[in-house]
């Protein structure tokens, strides 16, 4: 059995935009290319860095932005961000040749679900630090789903949009790839680099019949 082990927000659905907004608008109520530029490198890294860090540099108290970043949720909850380009034909692909579609996410369980139900994903299973895991780099929740899920590393590909989520797979001996934001450099040691989802679906087809 084969499976894709997916990162959720900025891989699996476009959070970023809403994210970016949500912090840049904390900072400037009319945020400029800049600024929005500004937040969108650091939020490739983390969240809660970029909270840290504009938080520094723009003097706005971090609870502040925290607070920005936790409403995206609520608007979420009724206006979901739409799923990224590509993923719903890689989920597809990846169901279609009988594998799995598992979720590895810092994401809170209730919000990761919330938004997987509302966008009708097919996902098989998701971990997630709230059920006792740390985060990546860490490669505790790759290797819990490979132990739940009895596979073999090496018949398994990840994906995601941060370094580390590459870090967390490759450390797990999974193959992973890293899925380019334009106008973000971003790299990690093992990545495997794609410019889209879509580009996946060859590879994995080709492996598939391999």
């Amino acid at each position: 059995m084969r499976a894709m082990i997916w990162d959720l927000g900025g891989t699996l659905v476009d959070t970023y935009p809403d994210v970016d907004r949500a912090l840049a608008g904390a900072i400037d109520p009319r945020p400029g290319p800049e600024l929005l530029h500004e937040v969108a490198l650091l939020t490739r890294v983390s969240s809660s860095r970029a909270i840290d860090t504009l938080a520094s540099r723009h003097g706005v108290p971090a609870a502040h932005l925290r607070a920005a970043y936790e409403q995206t949720k609520e608007l979420w909850t009724h206006r979901p961000p739409p799923v990224m380009a590509g993923a719903r034909a890689l989920l597809a692909a990846v169901r279609g040749a009988d594998g799995l579609n598992l979720v590895a996410t810092h994401r809170d369980r209730a919000s990761a679900l919330a938004l997987i139900d509302a966008l009708e994903l097919p996902i098989d299973d998701l971990v997630c630090p709230g059920d006792g895991y740390a985060r990546k780099p860490s490669p505790s929740m790759i290797r819990a789903l490979l132990e739940r899920h009895a596979l073999n590393p090496e018949a398994c590909f990840a994906v995601g949009d941060r370094p580390a989520d590459v870090e967390a797979a490759v450390a797990a001996g999974v193959r992973a790839f890293l899925l380019h934001t334009p106008g973000v450099p971003l790299e990690a040691p093992g990545d495997l680099r794609t410019p889209s989802l879509d580009a996946l679906i060859g590879l994995f087809t080709a492996r598939e019949q391999s």
